[in-house]
């Protein structure tokens, strides 16, 4: 690394979970879509959690590896969109690589789209978010009140069950394992069905176990997407155990194992469309019910299903995002550490 970096970003939080956008000083993105910046992002032979090397994925790795950040950041490069009918695109990236889908930060951006004046918005009422994603069109319903955001509702793209009942070997023996797509492709488990409870003394062997599920479904046929490969392979692996059900409806906590062993804060706002999904299927969720979602640390999404797709479901998740400051980081050519390190 010989060249200068100097990038300026706005910080978010939904739900627990890190979201960094950034607003200046990227290198050129090209492409025509997201999809296909997000393709010439991971490079000739590169991967979702192996990009190739190229001056932007420099940008990724110092705002997600110390001293700048840590292993569980997460954010996005705002792009282009689509067309004119979205206000905006993003790259949504982590410390391994460039996902499909988020949730969690399309919910922070919309809260920042607002808040920054780039979209307009009511004092009162609700202001509507369109952005372009690698999975498809999501939009982000931001809710105000008195010239506040108060929380925002994510659109997502249809949600299909590819698979319900796989049964995958683990150290801890013997799972049954739900796929569903939801932008990306997400494995459900029982954390009960393997001895563990989603709290944050488990934490060590939830991630273990979720990485070898992972990995355990490399080459399992459903987690191929039906019309787009570049959406195939599981994301996330979302554990997860029954709370009493609300008056509302269904009450789960979980906690989602995502890329190479990255930990979601927040319930996983892309993961709570897989889970909505899997749980109408069932039978458990039917229009006008609502999913609380709690996370390992206790926070809550609220979901519900929004309507039906030739593709599978329409989902709507509810959080909350909140600002937690503007940076200006920059790269001296002579640090010796230069994009920075992982522990």
């Amino acid at each position: 690394m010989t060249t200068a970096l100097n990038i300026a970003t706005v910080d978010y939080h939904t739900a627990g979970e890190p979201f960094r956008i950034v607003t200046s000083g990227l290198p050129p993105i090209v492409g025509d879509t997201v999809a296909e910046r997000r393709a010439i992002a991971l490079g000739a032979g590169g991967t979702a959690t192996a990009p190739r090397p190229s001056a932007l994925d420099d940008v990724r790795r110092l705002l997600t590896r110390e001293p700048r950040g840590h292993a569980g950041m997460y954010g996005g490069f705002v792009v282009a969109p689509d067309d004119s009918e979205a206000h905006f695109g993003v790259l949504f990236w982590h410390k391994d690589g460039y996902s499909t889908a988020c949730g969690h930060g399309t919910i922070a951006l919309g809260a920042w789209a607002v808040d920054s004046g780039l979209v307009a918005a009511p004092e009162d009422g609700v202001a509507w978010v369109r952005i372009d994603v690698p999975s498809g069109r999501v939009s982000a319903a931001v809710h105000r009140s008195q010239g506040r955001t108060t929380d925002v509702t994510f659109r997502n793209v249809p949600t299909a069950v590819s698979a319900r009942g796989l049964s995958v070997e683990t150290s801890r023996g013997k799972v049954r394992v739900d796929l569903a797509h939801s932008g990306a492709c997400y494995a459900s488990v029982s954390a009960t069905e393997l001895g563990l409870s989603v709290t944050t003394e488990d934490l060590p062997e939830l991630t273990a176990v979720g990485r070898e599920i992972r990995a355990a479904l490399a080459e399992e046929p459903a987690t191929r997407h039906a019309t787009d490969p570049r959406l195939s392979g599981v994301y996330g692996v979302i554990l997860h155990e029954e709370l009493p059900d609300t008056l509302a409806g269904p009450n789960q906590r979980n906690v989602t194992v995502f890329a190479d062993g990255q930990i979601d804060r927040s319930p996983c706002g892309s993961g709570t469309s897989a889970r909505l999904a899997l749980l109408a299927v069932e039978g458990r969720m039917a229009p006008g019910d609502v999913l609380r979602h709690e996370s390992v640390i206790g926070t809550v999404f609220t979901g519900r299903l929004a309507g039906e797709h030739r593709d599978g479901v329409i989902t709507e998740v509810t959080g909350s995002a909140h600002r937690t400051g503007e940076h200006r980081f920059v790269l001296d050519p002579h640090d010796s550490l230069g994009t920075g390190f992982l522990l």
